[in-house]
């Protein structure tokens, strides 16, 4: 009798939204035109795609990064970063590009305003996404940011195409759904199995409230969450009804990632065996405890969560 091998276990997440830098500082208030405010404290490190990574990886995933790396004391911050929390970095170095950064402005309530300039993160080519495994991952997070709204060709449309149908896409559409242009939204929008968006950006994919836009982006696909700040989030899967899972109320410093932490943090779950509505309370607790924290990457570890669920039964 022939043996057969057991098909190989599937990696974690392939993270495909570009790492930036984050040159952040808090305020009192956001400047006016010409004005000169002083920072309260200020900080830089990896941001960006880097989040949610981070995230996943402080909740117990495997995971890598498939977005490109540039060369430059930015691109240093990046790949020191990647190494802390084990996330290697799959596609080569760009030569001879920096890594992006974005200067984030904090008032003292939490909001924030943001400046980007781009790199390397988004200097990837066609053949440089063929050269991905993917097929390897259970998941694969893509986000708006990955893709300038004037890049041609679409390379990352075109890659969607081809990638297998036992990956499952989260697609987090960011604020630059609409800069993006539908078109391209819509190719994502037809591959992705989760989709996860805040509440202004599923009101502008769909036209609805949470609850109801929850419902329409989960149409044809496996599910959808709804983003809602501190009241948590609405989930919708296939069929199902539209369920509110509740938020925790914690003094926020910074929103800035928190998003991102719930999208990690939700993949982590998933990927561990949790499920849908077990993750999505898990992801509300990351983001939770994310926003008690200055800085973008600020999602907590796996014991840290757990101990704060289990405050909140």
């Amino acid at each position: 009798m022939r043996e057969t091998k057991a098909p190989a276990a599937k990696r974690g997440l392939l993270q495909l939204t570009g790492v930036v830098v984050d040159i952040l500082q808090k305020v009192e208030r956001l400047p006016q035109p010409g004005e000169e405010v002083a920072a309260e404290a200020a900080l830089v490190g990896a941001g960006g795609g880097f989040n949610a990574l981070a995230a996943a990886r402080r909740a117990g995933a495997d995971a890598a990064y498939g977005g490109a790396l540039g060369v430059g004391p930015f691109a240093d911050i990046a790949r020191r970063a990647l190494a802390d929390i084990g996330a290697p970095a799959l596609q080569r170095r760009m030569m001879p590009i920096d890594q992006g950064f974005c200067t984030v402005l904090v008032e003292r309530g939490g909001e924030r305003a943001y400046v980007y300039s781009a790199g390397a993160e988004r200097a990837a080519t066609a053949e440089d996404l063929a050269a991905l495994p993917a097929a390897e991952f259970a998941w694969v997070l893509l986000g708006g940011y990955a893709a300038p709204p004037d890049a041609e060709p679409d390379i990352f449309g075109d890659w969607l195409a081809a990638l297998p149908l036992g990956v499952r896409l989260m697609f987090d559409p960011t604020p630059l759904v609409l800069a993006v242009g539908r078109a391209r939204a819509a190719k994502a929008l037809a591959r992705a199995d989760w989709v996860s968006a805040n509440r202004s950006e599923a009101e502008a994919l769909t036209g609805k409230t949470p609850a109801l836009a929850a419902r329409a982006l989960s149409q044809g696909r496996e599910g959808a969450i709804v983003r809602d700040g501190a009241r948590g989030c609405w989930i919708s899967q296939a069929g199902g009804a539209v369920r509110l899972i509740e938020g925790f109320r914690v003094e926020a410093v910074d929103t800035t990632g928190a998003g991102d932490a719930h999208i990690g943090a939700f993949i982590a779950a998933r990927i561990a065996g949790r499920t849908t509505f077990d993750a999505a309370r898990f992801a509300n607790a990351a983001a939770a405890l994310s926003v008690t924290r200055l800085g973008a990457a600020t999602a907590p570890g796996l014991d840290e969560a757990s101990a704060f669920l289990g405050t909140r039964v």
